[in-house]
């Protein structure tokens, strides 16, 4: 089922989009596909538009001081910032680009606001041998000092709603408040998802991905990293339609 739910947004994303229309415009020799494929690949391409679409899933959205955070019964770090490098002693895990859900879940249990730290059991099918990316943080968690008694892993998940579930059968039914931390652009639909298992969620986004800056030429340039921004943003969008829907 994960497969599925992986590959099915892939039709409908933008390089899903895209391809498919140089795929039509070469079988059918047609321009106005070509055409709007290019349209598509250098307008979602470039930072004034990927920017714009992005920042609409971090609306309302603002970084917080975790001070400022009424206390909770535990703080909950969402999977998905770890990536696997092969090195000579084998594969290891490293961080990766939203490593700052690891971070602000530190901070959080340094600043008092709960008395356990739990972190997903992130597993894919495709990861083999490897182990759940929780037991990965917690162990990192330990070389930073953190009490081994205050942290917690849930069971593996394959996605958000599995995580929700997961967490609740960790913590049992006497915990409700939760601080929940995940990516800025994430943060909505894994709320609603955890207040759907029953929870209680104060939002704590991390991992914003659109600066605060002025406009420039340089962002109507095509950029690799902007294409990136739209599709994850379109696929995002994805994401909260299908569990609106479902």
């Amino acid at each position: 089922m994960i497969y599925l739910h992986k590959l099915l947004p892939i039709v409908l994303s933008p390089i899903g989009l895209i391809l498919g229309l140089m795929l039509w415009a070469a079988f059918k020799r047609s321009r106005a596909a070509a055409l709007l494929a290019i349209v598509l690949l250098y307008g979602l391409s470039m930072p004034v538009v990927s920017d714009r679409i992005f920042r609409t899933l971090e609306q309302h959205q603002l970084p917080l001081a975790a001070e400022s955070l009424a206390p909770g019964q535990a703080i909950v770090v969402l999977s998905g910032m770890l990536s696997h490098i092969q090195a000579e002693q084998g594969v290891v895990p490293q961080f990766g680009s939203s490593s700052s859900r690891f971070w602000g879940g530190i901070e959080l249990f340094r600043a008092g606001k709960a008395p356990q730290l739990v972190f997903t059991g992130g597993l894919m099918p495709w990861h083999g041998e490897q182990e759940p990316e929780g037991q990965v943080l917690r162990r990192k968690a330990l070389e930073l000092g953190l009490p081994a008694g205050a942290l917690r892993v849930s069971g593996p998940a394959q996605n958000t709603a599995q995580e929700a579930t997961a967490v609740q059968q960790a913590l049992g039914p006497q915990v409700k408040r939760i601080i929940l931390v995940t990516s800025a652009f994430h943060m909505p639909r894994a709320k609603k998802l955890f207040e759907q298992a029953g929870f209680v969620v104060t939002a704590y986004p991390v991992d914003f991905g659109v600066e605060a800056r002025q406009t420039t030429p340089m962002d109507f340039l095509p950029s690799a990293r902007a294409f990136k921004n739209a599709d994850t943003a379109v696929r995002e969008f994805l994401g909260r339609g299908y569990y609106a829907l479902f």
